[in-house]
Order: structure tokens, then sequence, then C-alpha cells
């Protein structure tokens, strides 16, 4: 007990009320390293394996994400009674489970982003060059074609018949409504891979590896469970590109802008809040 006493002791006065703002958390007794920052460019990652692999990993797991999500709607919306099928629940079930699985394989590896949004937040904060950023956009956008084509590919009449799984603004809400709910969605997404990723808490949750994807995972199927009403869900550039591309009817491309302006704009707020007001970054002091 009395070193627990010592312990608070020390933990209610630590830091003192006249600190500058955004260095509070900053000090030399640290039990994690902080990663530096990335180069805009890195040239030489053009020439090493790993960095093709890890966009090789972005590619499949952006397939294997379509392939299972844009099934998982058609089952849904190509039933006539809901009471048969997974529902609105399960198709943001699909949407967070895949998300959980493929971070947690692919995280070692590329990073787990699965989505151009991500990796737009994570190259603001400077987590990945430029180079490495535009590389897998590419590829997650390629990914997402091919995962929808496959789809259209098993069924192409019930696929067009049912939407293939575009998303669109719908019935009852406006444009400005669908973009809201994009930007505070990926906002959502985006700051959950901020604070599940971040150097100071994998210090402290080494223990549980598992960590990092659930609540990434958790906070897509919830996001799915919010918003599917309003837009379909977007939140992924690269998921509404290929679902788009592949069905390629004018409804599917009369409100896509919304679904790359909003969920950047969500990925950006949310990189500038956590880099800033959480982690007070540019304010370190030295």
């Amino acid at each position: 007990m009395e070193g627990q006493n010592e312990d608070v002791r020390l933990g209610a006065n630590k830091y003192r009320e006249k600190q500058p703002i955004g260095t509070a958390a900053q000090t030399d007794a640290k039990d994690y390293v902080e990663p530096p920052p990335a180069p805009l460019f890195e040239v030489g990652e053009l020439s090493s394996w790993s960095f093709y692999r890890a966009g090789i990993a972005e590619f499949v797991a952006t397939f294997l994400f379509l392939y299972i999500t844009v099934l998982t709607v058609m089952g849904v919306v190509k039933s006539p009674n809901k009471c048969s099928t997974v529902g609105t629940q399960g198709i943001a079930w699909a949407f967070g489970g895949m998300i959980f699985a493929l971070v947690y394989c692919t995280a070692g590896i590329s990073g787990g982003h699965i989505n151009p949004a991500v990796t737009f937040g994570l190259l603001l904060a400077r987590k990945l060059s430029l180079t490495r950023a535009v590389f897998y956009i590419i590829m997650q956008c390629l990914g997402a074609i091919c995962g929808a084509a496959v789809v259209k590919g098993f069924q192409k009449g019930q696929y067009e018949r049912v939407g293939g799984g575009a998303n669109t603004v719908n019935t009852g809400y406006s444009k400005g409504d669908g973009l809201g709910a994009e930007i505070l969605g990926t906002f959502i997404l985006v700051y959950t891979v901020f604070s599940a990723t971040d150097a100071k808490r994998s210090a402290r949750d080494s223990h549980v590896p598992i960590l990092a994807p659930l609540p990434i995972g958790f906070a897509v199927f919830l996001v799915h469970l919010a918003t599917i009403p309003i837009t379909g869900t977007g939140i992924n550039p690269a998921r509404s590109l290929g679902a788009a591309l592949i069905y390629n009817k004018e409804k599917a491309w009369n409100d896509h802008w919304i679904f790359w302006v909003g969920p950047f704009i969500g990925a950006a707020l949310a990189a500038l809040y956590h880099q800033i007001v959480i982690r007070a970054i540019p304010f370190k002091s030295k």
C-alpha cells in the first residue's frame, strides 16, 4: 500500500499547471519509441522487395474485402424477405469483421490500410512516404475493382439488378447529408486507427497484439450501422470506386465524388486532431 500511495502522489504532481499547452505529455522518460517522420520521397523503396510485397498485400486484402462485402450486400438486397437474411446488422458485421481479419493479417506487412482514406490520413501524419502512399492507393483501387468484378462474374444478372453494392445517397437525404455522413464516418475510422496504432498505446498493450485490429474493425461496424441508411456507407474510396466501376450505371456515378471528398476530408481532420490535439506532436518541447 505504501508503494501504491507513492505512485498516486507522484502521478498527481508530475505535471504542473503552468506547463505550456501541448507539452504536458512530452517528457524524456518514455517506455516507448516515437517513430521518426517518414520522408516525403523515398526513392530507395522502389528497389526493395518489401515495398512491392506490401503493395501486393494491400491489393489482395482489398480484393477479399470487396468480394465478401459485396456478396453480403447482394444477398440482403435481393431477398424479398429481410427476416431470412442477415439484414443491415449482418452487412455491418461483414464490413467490420473483414476489416478486423484483414488488418490482423496484413498489419505486419503493409500496415493493414485497405483504404485510401486511411493511407491519406497516415501520409498527412508523416507515418509513410508519398511514394508508398500513392502505390498503396493504386493497389487498393485495383484490388477493389477486381473483387467487385469477380462477384459480377459469378452472377452478372443478379449483380446488375441489385446495384452491385455501389454507394449512392439514398432517397430522403441530400448530397450534403451524404457528404457529412462520409466525413464523420471516416473521421471515426481514421481516428480509431491513429489511437489503436499509437506508439504510446502499443507500449502499454504489447501483451495483447490483437488489440489494434479489434477496435478498427469495430469502428467500421458501428459506422455502417449508423450510415447504411444514408449512403450505404462508403468511408473507403477504393470500395466505392470498385463497386461503381463494375456496376457502371449512371446512378452509381451521380454522387460518386462524395465518396472520395468525404473520406479524404474526414481522414485529414482525424489526422490533425490526433497529431495536434491528442498527441501535441507539433508542440513537442525539446
